[in-house]
């Protein structure tokens, strides 16, 4: 059978539904509260103190207990970056680039906002901070420049 005889039956006319179109005026692009709704990538990552939180609960795990967290005054946790917050910070300092923050290190003819965010790395200029919960409810912040890369 080729395909010239299949094509003879006509059967490729589609389905017997209606579609419901949706018309965007007509659409509420509010939520429950009143307020507009954000892109969840942009503010879940970077709070307005510009800290990114290394292991923070997502929505669906295990909330922490109803204490406030609060810092550790002595630091317990390794000072090396992790391969999962360089990644993660990496990919916030590429898009705030992207989105034409200033760049901190001088740009040799570079475009790419990931490659000008791995210069910065490399430099220990991102002026971000890396937020490592704790099992007690508590948290340690540290600066970038202040942990150890490796490459």
């Amino acid at each position: 059978m080729s395909d010239d005889e299949r094509m003879e039956t006509g059967d490729f006319e589609g389905g017997d539904y209606e579609q419901d179109y949706l018309d965007p005026d007509t659409l509420n692009y509010e939520n429950e509260d009143g307020a507009e709704n954000e892109e969840d990538g942009m503010n879940a990552e970077v709070d307005e103190n510009m800290i990114v939180e290394s292991n923070a609960p997502q929505d669906g795990e295990r909330q922490r207990t109803g204490k406030a967290a609060k810092p550790n005054e002595v630091r317990v946790t390794t000072p090396y970056m992790t391969k999962y917050e360089r990644a993660r910070v990496l990919g916030t300092r590429a898009l705030q680039i992207s989105m034409n923050a200033p760049v901190l290190v001088p740009v040799e003819g570079e475009t790419d906002p990931l490659e000008i965010a791995l210069k910065e790395l490399a430099a220990k200029k991102i002026p971000l901070v890396i937020r490592r919960y704790l099992p007690d409810n508590s948290f340690e912040d540290w600066k970038v420049e202040e942990l150890i890369i490796q490459e």
